[in-house]
């Protein structure tokens, strides 16, 4: 549905097989390219082979071309935008490009758009430097054609009144994502000083509001009536200026509570170096969290961090371990190819401390105290996410029998308990594989709102566009069939059971403070091992988590090649 005005349709995702996880690699990234690349006159490109020099994709109008990019090589994300746009005199031209982190191959590095969209997880930056692929640039001038245009502009419409009319759509339109943190922090569901504390105290400059001293308004992406991006300025400080986009929530946790730092001055500056040499927020920060608490621990010391005095809140030493994850330099390097291999590199228990599923870096949250949250990280396909199945409706307080209604069978209302969450982490898993899919926001969904739009909404929309008529029952085979066939490319590389895991600290240390709701909690393994069985069973996978010839059978993936099942 790329294209079209409303649900933030400006969806495009990007895969591979991850280098920093080993397992299905992709990213989602908002934005203007997506639909360009549409108007250009293709939904889809299949990128193989690396090229000798480096080089850049260009589409326009159907016609595609692959240029020379030397010239472009050790730019940064915005001002390779900047001069492919100015190489074709046109300012319209959008762009996914890498940064330097992409060059160099750091293993999370991203894939960026614009100031602020990133396809921020698995580490697609870093498959497109080893391809010498600095960029894919588009520029379409062609008109989409649609089954039904008038009742699609119609129903767009009273998508974006359902969509302005909740609460969360509000409070986002003037802070973002920030608007999470006071929540979070107030009642305890944060990490901080990577997973030792979950609240960060004394963070009242962290409050969402304080944006406002440098905000100079808000921006959205393609088709979004919501504009959750903030744009702001500063104008003093040792790299100022800086223009820039955000930040997230998730930005907000990997540079402030995370490693104990408590001005929103450095999450700014944080936020724009990362976006500028394009890597991973989320693996960024918790790198340099999980270093700092070894640092303090003594299991790593000034010889192994080149003298880097990584002390809980020092921002200089972030701002420059950005910068050497980012150039592969010093002990920034030993960090670059994320949590295995650095663990396998400084050993002495390290990966006890380590809070990451599948290689890969869990968000901010603490997820203790949120039983369908913990199983959700667990059981991603990608590695620890909350993009793949985060059901933010546990948290709203609603009643049980909406909840119930929703989702479809017996689910607690109370977001503490282990009772019918796996069918809750089951049930957003479909929708958000489809979600993604069909190239909307999943913030437009019942991320917001229960009675946001969902399969009902969603087969409106794709009959109006494209003619095709699917039911509920159809869209969610569909994204059954997109979760099991990621399933099974996991287990192709060696993924089982046993990879669907927390971090042993999610069972040994209670939260120590919050809310009582949130205080002295752990994740009980007994009850989320039998959430883990339900979950598989959900899905049609046996009790090792291996689709069934019935499942298989199901979802038409019993003739897949013998090399993925």
């Amino acid at each position: 549905l790329g294209g079209i005005p409303c649900l933030g349709a400006s969806r495009c995702d990007i895969a591979a097989r991850s280098p920093l996880t080993g397992a299905v690699g992709d990213s989602n990234i908002g934005g203007f390219f997506g639909p360009e690349l549409r108007f250009a006159g293709y939904d889809h490109l299949v990128i193989t082979g690396k090229s000798k020099e480096p080089a850049y994709i260009w589409v326009q109008d159907r016609e595609i071309e692959v240029k020379d990019a030397t010239h472009l090589w050790g730019k940064d994300t915005i001002e390779t935008q900047t001069a492919i746009r100015q190489d074709h005199g046109d300012d319209d031209v959008k762009s996914l490009v890498i940064g330097v982190a992409g060059e160099n191959m750091v293993r999370f590095a991203n894939v960026r758009t614009g100031l602020k969209n990133s396809a921020g997880r698995t580490g697609m930056g870093c498959v497109m430097g080893s391809k010498n692929l600095k960029a894919v640039a588009a520029r379409g001038t062609m008109d989409l054609e649609f089954a039904k245009p008038e009742r699609l502009l119609d129903y767009c419409k009273e998508m974006n009144d359902m969509i302005i009319g909740t609460r969360w759509a509000k409070a986002q339109s003037r802070w973002g994502t920030m608007i999470i943190f006071s929540n979070t922090n107030t009642t305890g569901l944060i990490r901080t000083k990577n997973f030792q504390l979950n609240r960060l105290e004394d963070g009242r400059d962290l409050e969402p509001e304080n944006i406002d001293r440098y905000s100079i308004g808000t921006s959205g992406c393609y088709g979004c009536i919501v504009h959750c991006r903030h744009r702001y300025v500063l104008e003093e400080g040792p790299y100022a200026p800086i223009f820039a986009e955000g930040p997230e929530y998730t930005s907000l946790g990997a540079f402030g509570t995370m490693v104990n730092c408590k001005k929103m001055e450095t999450i700014l500056v944080a936020n724009h170096l990362v976006n500028k040499y394009g890597i991973d927020t989320l693996e960024t920060g918790g790198l340099i969290a999980w270093a700092m608490e070894l640092y303090e621990k003594g299991i790593i010391n000034d010889k192994m961090t080149g003298g880097l005095k990584l002390n809980w809140g020092n921002e200089e030493a972030v701002f420059e371990l950005i910068r050497q994850i980012a150039v592969r330099e010093g002990f920034g390097n030993v960090l670059a190819n994320g949590f295995r291999d650095a663990i396998a590199k400084i050993g002495n228990n390290s990966e006890y401390y380590a809070i990451q599923v599948k290689g890969m870096s869990n968000l901010h949250s603490d997820e203790r105290p949120t039983p369908s949250f913990a199983l959700g990280i667990a059981t991603s396909t990608r590695g620890s996410d909350h993009l793949r199945s985060r059901p933010a409706v546990d948290m709203y307080g609603l009643p049980e029998e909406v909840l119930q209604e929703l989702y479809e069978g017996p689910v607690s209302s109370d977001y503490t308990s282990y009772d019918g969450k796996s069918r809750m982490i089951w049930w957003q898993e479909l929708l958000y594989a489809v979600t993604d899919s069909i190239g909307t926001c999943k913030f437009q969904t019942v991320f917001c709102a229960v009675h946001a739009p969902k399969w009902k909404e969603f087969s409106k929309l794709i009959q109006y566009a494209t003619g095709m008529r699917f039911s509920k029952a159809q869209l969610m085979q569909i994204g059954e069939r997109i979760y099991t066939l990621e399933r099974m490319f996991n287990l192709r590389e060696g993924f089982t059971r046993k990879d669907d895991r927390l971090p042993e600290r999610y069972f040994k240390e209670p939260t120590p403070i919050g809310f009582p709701i949130a205080k002295g909690k752990t994740i009980d393994r007994a009850k989320f091992e039998a959430m883990l069985d339900e979950y598989y069973s959900l899905h049609g996978w046996n009790k090792n988590g291996v689709p069934t010839k019935k499942t298989l059978t199901k979802l038409g993936l019993s003739k897949e090649p013998t090399r993925i099942i």
